[in-house]
């Protein structure tokens, strides 16, 4: 960025207060969005009404006594006309001290141009913000993935697929919301900042309570006290939360993210099932407007009925291999023989697992629900009630990611109890992501909760796939980078220019 480019700005910030120009007013009263002037120009221009339009000026061109530029606001960009026989001398001086990326409002008419662009003769010109650093400087594409994701402000300004992603990923919120509030489901909140963390395997950030002089944990999933509200009586029950996982980072991981979690009384897996096929499906229809989606090099058709396999036929399809009775030990000959490295893995579920996420993950393109998972993977849910090798399960894949968990819920306070027991020991092992046991919990359980199914759905990733984004960075509006600089970092330490590592 050139620093006289910046010192250019500043003078004409200077000449500006200098003619009694206040470059931060208060307010403007905007009586059109530039869509919606666009919409009724025939009526406006036929009129002659005088609107006010606002927004950012992306270009300007002055040609003597007229100037064109182009202003740009949520809804799209408009060309506007200023003319010195229009604005007079004193309006039309502001004009020249005008900058690309300044902020401005303007009165006037609607015409349309020799080249037939509908344009807004300014009668009358109002800064509201003066732009001191140059916009990127190809404005209309800036490609760099650094500057996107640390300036996003600069990316939301200049490309519109930015723009489109984030509002298709708020309409697909909506959808979500609206349909669990149609079907019953009552929105609650629940503590992002818990004594205890668990719902997941995953290492938790933590933090201290100063007045409380304890520790706490950021969330890791929302389960655990969502299903207290279960027993509670609430019987269809979500939350679209903000989780934080201490975690690498990756195209499909982020330290901070957004999971929707929904909670069923009297259902299984299997009624979980069709809920989340025609929740998703319906959502992702409403917000793109069609059940298919483009992603990477196939077309994704979210149509039901989807897909369902069984994790050990998966596995057996992927590998030639069954691992349905397979020991620890076997496991890893097989993981040895397929040159899977299970170096960290503890534990026969873990093992099992890094063999599928290597070998049927990857091919699991359009959406499919892996069911019935080994039971050591899964201390949240119920065994299978005609297999004791493994759980009642699923988890939808689509584009080799996992988008959504689900469980037939353990309500059994037994069983749950020798679930933690049996994480403890992983966690003695070595498996720092092993479930913590959480006695308050068990209490609720001994309370009594009726059957009950559960589902979890990554919802940046299911952005992902509804827009095409090939980054989970892509659809967070501020993901977490490493600082730039040294003095970026509260408290100094050693920072690192560029991203952080995958």
């Amino acid at each position: 960025m050139s620093t006289d480019q910046i010192q250019q700005r500043h003078e004409n910030l200077k000449s500006l207060r200098e003619l009694g120009v206040e470059p931060y007013p208060y307010r403007f009263p905007v009586t059109h969005s530039t869509a919606r002037a666009r919409k009724g120009f025939e009526d406006l221009s036929a009129s002659g009404e005088e609107i006010a339009v606002a927004g950012r000026l992306l270009s300007i061109r002055g040609h003597g006594k007229s100037t064109f530029g182009h202003i740009q606001d949520a809804a799209g960009r408009i060309q506007v006309y200023f003319k010195l026989n229009v604005m007079g001398e004193a309006g039309y001086r502001v004009v020249k001290l005008l900058d690309v990326g300044d902020w401005i409002g303007v009165r006037g008419t609607l015409f349309r141009t020799r080249m037939g662009e509908i344009t807004v003769e300014v009668h009358e010109l109002t800064l509201l913000a003066k732009c001191l650093r140059p916009l990127p400087e190809k404005w209309h594409g800036l490609k760099d993935t650094e500057t996107r994701y640390r300036r996003r402000y600069l990316d939301l300004i200049v490309n519109e697929d930015t723009r489109r992603t984030f509002r298709t990923r708020a309409a697909l919120v909506r959808a979500l919301r609206r349909r669990l509030d149609e079907a019953g489901f009552l929105e609650v909140d629940t503590p992002v900042l818990q004594p205890i963390y668990g719902g997941a395997f995953a290492r938790p950030f933590v933090t201290h309570h100063e007045t409380l002089d304890m520790d706490l944990y950021l969330r890791i999933s929302d389960e655990l006290y969502l299903k207290r509200l279960i027993v509670g009586g609430l019987e269809r029950v979500y939350e679209i939360a903000r989780d934080f996982r201490n975690e690498g980072i990756d195209r499909t991981h982020n330290p901070e993210f957004t999971m929707l979690e929904f909670y069923q009384a009297y259902a299984d897996y299997e009624d979980m099932m069709a809920v989340t096929e025609e929740l998703i499906s319906g959502a992702v229809s409403e917000a793109t407007g069609s059940h298919q989606v483009a992603y990477r090099d196939h077309t994704i058709d979210f149509s039901p009925p989807w897909r369902k396999v069984r994790y050990f036929d998966a596995l057996l399809e992927a590998t030639g291999m069954d691992l349905s009775a397979a020991d620890e030990n076997e496991v890893r000959e097989a993981a040895g023989r397929l040159g899977i490295d299970l170096e960290g893995k503890v534990g026969l579920g873990h093992a099992v697992d890094e063999i599928f996420s290597e070998t049927v993950e990857p091919n699991l393109i359009q959406p499919t629900f892996v069911t019935d998972f080994p039971y050591e993977l899964s201390p949240l849910a119920k065994r299978h009630r005609s297999d004791e090798r493994v759980v009642e399960r699923f988890e939808l894949f689509v584009a080799g990611m996992e988008l959504a968990n689900a469980f037939s819920e353990q309500n059994d306070p037994g069983e749950q109890a020798a679930a933690f027991a049996r994480q403890a020991s992983l966690r003695e092992r070595g498996d720092q992501e092993a479930q913590v046991t959480d006695q308050d919990y068990l209490r609720a359980l001994e309370t009594g909760m009726p059957p009950t199914g559960g589902v979890g759905i990554g919802v940046d990733r299911l952005v992902m796939v509804a827009t095409g984004a090939q980054n989970i960075r892509e659809v967070i509006l501020f993901p977490l980078l490493r600082p730039e600089t040294q003095e970026s970092r509260p408290g100094g330490g050693n920072g690192h220019e560029g991203e952080s590592p995958a």
